[in-house]
């Protein structure tokens, strides 16, 4: 997928949820995975004509472990003219060395969220965005209803009242998929997630389930999101279809 089409996707979930006032600082959080560096292309891009005018930074929370490089992160950020961040911290020890976790990913992903968010408060972020796509939010609500038993996935706008800080997630109508075409077409320095639980997980579980089951049932992963869309779900009602 080209540039183009991928900002135009972006802004169609920008637009029909209403994600981006006039003024916001938005960062956008980099792992240094495909997702979230194609998020920070696509919102550099609009950034530039959108009618709101917002401003943009990354910033990538290093869990600590000693394979995670993010110079190329941090010269492609100032290719696109984005200012970069990078909060270090101990969240990898701690997770493996010091509490020995067996399900490490729950507690993991609520340090990691928890840094990246104190940290862009303290620059004075007001809102943050997580690079989620269509299949994140497919895969959300199986394990849901997998594990939880109830019909739910993350909204697309998240006010955080105790923080005063706004969780945006731009990419729900673009496909892992065409993220990858991306990755490949515009050659993003990806680097492999150092984490020992990558792979291993009930998000992954989920992941290759959607893909069987897509494949016994095609086009069952479109008709999975059309559901959360019209369903009455916290956030996702809010949606405003906009046809320009």
């Amino acid at each position: 997928m080209k540039l183009q089409q991928m900002m135009s996707l972006v802004r169609k979930a920008i637009d029909e949820f209403q994600m981006i006032e006039e003024g916001d600082r938005i960062a956008v959080g980099i792992s240094g995975g495909k997702d979230s560096l194609t998020l920070l292309a696509a919102l550099s891009g609009i950034a530039r004509f959108y009618p709101k005018k917002f401003s943009l930074a990354a910033v990538s929370v290093n869990l600590g472990f000693p394979e995670a490089d993010y110079s190329a992160v941090k010269a492609y950020c100032e290719g696109l003219g984005v200012e970069y961040h990078q909060v270090d911290t101990q969240i990898g020890e701690i997770i493996f060395d010091v509490r020995r976790e067996s399900n490490p990913c729950s507690l993991c992903s609520k340090m990691r969220k928890g840094a990246l968010n104190d940290a862009v408060k303290e620059m004075g972020f007001n809102k943050v965005a997580y690079g989620h796509h269509k299949d994140d939010a497919v895969e959300t609500m199986l394990l849901s209803l997998i594990y939880e038993g109830r019909f739910s996935s993350f909204a697309p706008v998240t006010y955080l009242d105790r923080m005063d800080l706004t969780v945006i997630r731009p990419m729900l109508y673009v496909n892992e998929a065409d993220v990858i075409g991306f990755k490949n077409l515009y050659n993003l320095p990806v680097f492999k997630n150092p984490c020992p639980a990558d792979g291993n997980t009930k998000r992954e579980y989920a992941h290759s389930l959607l893909k069987s089951i897509n494949e016994e049932a095609p086009g069952v992963k479109e008709r999975m999101f059309s559901a959360i869309l019209k369903g009455d779900l916290r956030g996702w009602k809010d949606r405003v279809p906009h046809t320009r």
